[in-house]
């Protein structure tokens, strides 16, 4: 497994089903052989773009060898970009295990039902809790976070609907 350094603009989706709207940066098959020779399947990534650190970003197959790496709202801010802006550094397969909030976690062991339900669910959507749990700026909103999800948990709701539910 190799490295990547480069120069990249950060691009925009127009309609593309579910990625209608996404903005992302796209790596060549070259670049993705050079990362991972033979890789064909989502992967994440560390490394430094734009001065910023990343750990566990995902990199997703758009087919014929192309990849993107998806740009969200949070990393368009650390990056400092915008589409069309450039963004350049380094990349690596990062093989660290992935690894869920342990303040979630915690709080779970109190609420029996709650995380028997949340440990029912696939890794990747335990992830979606956690990550939007960590995500949070101050303490206070971590705190309410938490509180939410372990209730929405304990309604047997996955994370989708708990964001849309009101209050």
């Amino acid at each position: 497994m190799g490295k990547i350094k480069g120069r990249w603009i950060a691009e925009k989706f127009g309609k593309k089903g579910e990625k209608t709207g996404w903005t992302y940066i796209a790596f060549s098959p070259e670049q993705i052989e050079e990362l991972g020779p033979g890789t064909r399947q989502s992967f994440r990534v560390k490394g430094t773009l734009n001065g910023a650190d990343l750990q566990q970003v995902a990199v997703l197959p758009m087919g014929d060898g192309h990849f993107i790496l998806p740009v969200n709202a949070d990393l368009r801010r650390r990056l400092g970009v915008k589409t069309g802006y450039e963004v350049s550094g380094q990349i690596e397969v990062d093989k660290s295990e992935l690894r869920l909030s342990s303040d979630l976690l915690e709080c779970l062991e109190d609420a029996p039902e709650a995380k028997a339900f949340f440990d029912s669910l696939l890794f990747s959507h335990q992830r979606y809790f956690s990550q939007w749990i960590e995500s949070a700026k101050t303490a206070p909103t971590k705190s309410k976070r938490i509180a939410k999800a372990i209730s929405a948990l304990e309604r047997k709701m996955p994370f989708n609907e708990m964001l849309r539910e009101k209050g």
